[in-house]
């Protein structure tokens, strides 16, 4: 399971943030879930050879 204890900050710019919280307030989900998903799908997709953990790889299967 995921330990959800690191931190990662981005810098954007104000009037694509406020716009990505919209989007992500219209569907209920916070922005934090929303980069975590891209994250994980980003890191299925571009993993190359490297062992995956098996709660990754199956977090790519189902549909968010």
């Amino acid at each position: 399971m995921e330990k959800r204890t690191a931190r990662l900050t981005i810098l954007i710019d104000p009037e694509k943030k406020r716009i990505f919280e919209e989007i992500c307030a219209a569907n209920d989900l916070t922005p934090s879930q929303v980069v975590r998903k891209l994250v994980r799908q980003y890191i299925i997709d571009n993993a190359g050879g490297r062992e995956l953990p098996a709660w990754l790889k199956a977090a790519g299967k189902v549909a968010e």
